[in-house]
């Protein structure tokens, strides 16, 4: 079960990062050229926060119930926190993600709310792109390619 999870989740990375990148050059070429709000931009906001949100769920059941690092991390989290793999993996990866799961959040509403295209462009161009630095800060690139 752990495998196949960790596996989903590895390769499921690489759609969330496909249409994040896609959403983000999307807002900012809408912001930029003063474009009107499409229904493909709204519709790229909706996959992207869905993509994250399973993605996130994935992760979560990883994090909580089946990974073998996480559970040695919490059987003795004071040792955890001094070695960098189980740290990342106990406390820097989710939290990088689960904040970076909330700004895609943020720039899907903000977007949604704002009654300017100019506007709508532009809180999902900042908000998906501080998401994509905090997705790509949170990825551990040395199990990226397995």
């Amino acid at each position: 079960m752990y495998t196949g999870l960790l596996h989903t989740h590895n390769l499921f990375r690489w759609l969330v990062l496909i249409v994040l990148l896609l959403a983000i050059v999307s807002a900012f070429t809408g912001w930029f050229s003063k474009r009107e709000w499409s229904k493909r931009d709204n519709m790229l906001g909706l996959v992207l926060t869905i993509f994250v949100d399973i993605q996130f769920l994935v992760g979560l059941i990883l994090y909580a119930f089946v990974s073998p690092l996480t559970k040695a991390a919490f059987a003795d989290f004071g040792a955890a926190m001094k070695n960098a793999d189980l740290r990342f993996y106990a406390v820097e990866h989710i939290l990088m993600m689960l904040v970076a799961l909330v700004f895609v959040h943020i720039g899907k509403s903000k977007s949604k709310k704002a009654a300017i295209p100019v506007k709508k462009h532009c809180s999902a161009a900042i908000w998906y792109s501080l998401a994509l630095i905090l997705v790509l800060a949170g990825i551990p690139w040395d199990r990226a390619f397995f």
